[in-house]
């Protein structure tokens, strides 16, 4: 077991927690949305009979549809604003919920479209399907565009995802920036809302624009930066419990990352294999200025070959992401939740979280305790407690209820709690302190289950 944090004075004075900008990027979004119909509105004169009905629907849906796509690839780049701020579980949410938006314009916008065409053209629907395609404009790239989005739509349902390796998943998705490419000439050779109309179209370019500024900015630029300036290695690999294992990572001037205790970093290591894919793992010990230390539990192929790491494989990082830190803070009494390897954030935040901290950490056995020792430091030097919830000696499951809450933290309902653990955990949790009297701005989670 290795232990990389400074002993210190524990702090007293809570950290001022910051607002987030949740509500107002969310309006900015929903504003953009009625900028779009409007755009519509105002370049359209009349709309006659059921062709013009259909077609008049079809082009709505199908400007909805790229202003979403447009959002859905600047919500994939990772801005620190929003990842740190609003936070990467509800960023996640909302790419997630873009994406369904996106879908589903894509095929209201198809669907409406050809009928309204075929309609006015008094044709088969099949015969203007073939015509379109092959005729207009820019449709062939088009329709190979659709065919990806959709491809892509399929491989991020839930059902199908439980099916297909993390890997698969996220090279398909990243054909998303393919599928953009091959839409956008349609929409400004076919759509009568831009032709002859320079406003639309330059605000159109600088929609798309931005949002591919803003991946190439933040997912490619910024992390070669980083991994440039910081010089990234496995230090050494240390098994903490059974199946969980500590990898501490060396590096030059990581202070000027601006890492703080609960969040993550999104890891590749050049090595064991793993170099093909990217993983997050929160930080588990507060950062230093030449070491950050991850706690990882063997739970997948990623994740069960991270103990074949050597000392000095090179590793690629891209963050400090998330907002479970102290900035929301909103009391000096905080009650950490921890369940499994859920307790790798809540570590770094029990040894730097300001005013009276308890931490109740939930395990099957004593063993499975991971980072216990350490836990049981930081308690003694900081004067803060360590409770431990462990199944029975039959295997029965401790009852965290609100009676059982109320009765282990006192006046709980003016404790901030920072909650980490599997999704139905978290889950069950977050109701019984709600019904506890918890508001729900002092919860502090981030799940990633979408």
């Amino acid at each position: 077991m290795t232990t990389v944090y400074e002993h210190r004075a524990a702090p007293t004075v809570p950290v001022a927690a910051r607002r987030s900008p949740a509500g107002a990027v969310l309006a900015a979004l929903w504003a953009g949305a009625a900028a779009v119909v409007a755009l519509w509105w105002f370049g359209t004169a009349n709309v006659v009979g059921t062709a013009g009905w259909l077609t008049g629907a079809g082009r709505i849906a199908g400007l909805l549809c790229g202003y979403a796509v447009a959002v859905l690839v600047a919500l994939m780049a990772r801005v620190p604003l929003l990842e740190r701020r609003v936070g990467s579980d509800r960023v996640a949410r909302w790419h997630a919920m873009a994406g369904r938006y996106t879908i589903c314009l894509l095929v209201a916008h198809v669907v409406l479209i050809l009928a309204g065409y075929a309609a006015q053209d008094r044709a088969s629907l099949w015969h203007e399907t073939v015509t379109v395609v092959l005729d207009y404009p820019d449709m062939l790239k088009a329709t190979a565009g659709t065919l990806v989005l959709f491809a892509v739509g399929i491989t991020s349902a839930r059902a199908v995802r439980r099916r297909t390796s993390h890997e698969f998943w996220y090279y398909v998705h990243l054909l998303t920036y393919a599928a953009v490419f091959l839409v956008f000439g349609h929409q400004l050779s076919l759509g009568n809302e831009f032709n002859g109309h320079f406003a639309a179209t330059a605000a159109w370019y600088v929609l798309y624009l931005g949002a591919a500024a803003l991946v190439v900015w933040f997912r490619i630029l910024e992390p070669v930066r980083l991994n440039r300036r910081h010089r990234l290695r496995v230090e050494s690999v240390h098994l903490e419990s059974p199946g969980v294992y500590s990898v501490v990572i060396r590096g030059e001037r990581l202070d000027e990352l601006g890492a703080q205790p609960g969040q993550f970093f999104r890891w590749r290591f050049l090595g064991a294999g793993l170099a093909r894919t990217s993983t997050p793992y929160s930080l588990s010990a507060p950062p230093r200025a030449d070491l950050l230390r991850i706690t990882v539990k063997a739970l997948g192929d990623h994740s069960a070959a991270v103990p074949l790491l050597r000392p000095g494989t090179r590793v690629w990082a891209e963050g400090p992401y998330g907002s479970m830190t102290g900035d929301r803070q909103t009391s000096h009494r905080s009650l950490l939740i921890a369940a499994g390897v859920g307790i790798t954030p809540l570590r770094a935040l029990f040894e730097t979280l300001p005013g009276d901290v308890t931490l109740l950490y939930r395990a099957r056995t004593p063993e499975d305790l991971a980072l216990g020792a350490e836990l049981e430091a930081v308690a003694r030097w900081r004067g803060a407690r360590v409770l431990y919830a462990l199944n029975g000696p039959r295997g029965e499951r401790p009852d965290l209820t609100v009676e059982s809450l109320r009765g282990t933290v006192t006046d709980l309902a003016g404790h901030d709690v920072y909650l980490c653990g599997p999704h139905a955990f978290a889950q069950d949790l977050y109701q019984a302190l709600r019904a506890a009297g918890v508001p729900d701005r002092r919860i502090h989670h981030e799940s990633f289950e979408l």
